[in-house]
């Protein structure tokens, strides 16, 4: 008889209580409320991919119809057609991008070099020296912006790259070795192959303050440098320009095929490209 009995349903604690009205209604509120904020989120960023994305500037668009992209412009002519665009309202560098003609999946064919201007560059250049006693004395007296060893190195560990280029004495590589996940992607790690591993450092300081630039291929197979500024003479310019492609002809792999220097294009840092022929 005792199986049949109804069971009597034992009293709920205080702690099991229904919620109140106030928790219940903030309950209540909480869903719906994050819900219009994701919906608001949603619709901002449904906004902002539906925007065309920014088209070429009409300084652009007007420099471009000057150019002939079919022509091989002569290095005189290429600069005289730069230099008669409408000028940005900061003194623009002036680039040359190089088409090789290496495999850049091949570490073996890559490109890698510095050269000296005959004109340089009109820009200065701060440098960063890995080097300590007597070289960093060099370093410092050549113009050198920062010198430091194992300091120097915790400091741009830390975060700082306020600078163009570094430069290391051979013996300092060991402090060095560890920063290649900051100044590799920067393109700042020094190399022996762009003479800046070297036990000269006062020289090289005094080089690459002269006017010497670093370059370096990149997935493309192309090569960008900066080889004066806008101001610099047409005559000047030409200068500068020869004696870059000159010079990476020296650079070519034993492994490339074929043509090596493919294309050749000037540009101001906002102007359209205009190719080149130096042949």
């Amino acid at each position: 008889m005792a199986d049949n009995e109804p069971q009597t349903p034992e009293p709920q604690s205080p702690d099991a209580q229904a919620p109140s009205p106030q928790s219940a209604r903030e309950g209540a509120g909480a869903e719906p409320q994050a819900a219009a904020r994701d919906t608001v989120g949603e619709r901002e960023k449904k906004k902002r991919s539906n925007r065309p994305p920014a088209g070429p500037s009409r300084r652009y668009k007007e420099a471009l119809a000057k150019i002939d992209k079919a022509k091989l412009y002569a290095p005189e002519d290429g600069f005289k057609l730069l230099k008669s665009l409408k000028a940005a309202k900061f003194e623009e560098a002036v680039e040359v991008a190089v088409r090789i003609g290496i495999d850049p999946k091949k570490t073996e064919q890559l490109v890698r070099g510095s050269v000296s201007l005959p004109k340089g560059i009109g820009k200065s250049v701060t440098i960063a020296v890995f080097a300590e006693g007597d070289k960093a004395k060099e370093a410092q007296e050549a113009g050198a912006d920062f010198v430091g060893g194992k300091d120097l190195a915790d400091k741009i560990e830390g975060g700082f790259t306020s600078f163009d280029m570094t430069i290391a004495a051979p013996d300092m590589m060991k402090f060095v070795g560890k920063l290649g996940k900051v100044l590799g992607p920067q393109g700042k790690m020094p190399s022996p192959k762009a003479g800046t591993v070297t036990p000269d450092v006062g020289k090289a300081v005094r080089e690459f303050k002269a006017g010497k630039i670093e370059f370096r291929t990149d997935a493309g197979a192309n090569i960008h440098a900066a080889i004066g500024r806008r101001s610099f003479s047409v005559e000047d310019l030409s200068a500068n320009l020869r004696a870059f492609v000159e010079h990476l002809k020296t650079l070519r792999p034993t492994q490339a095929k074929g043509q090596f220097i493919r294309r050749v294009c000037v540009s101001t840092t906002m102007s359209p490209g205009v190719q080149v022929d130096l042949s």
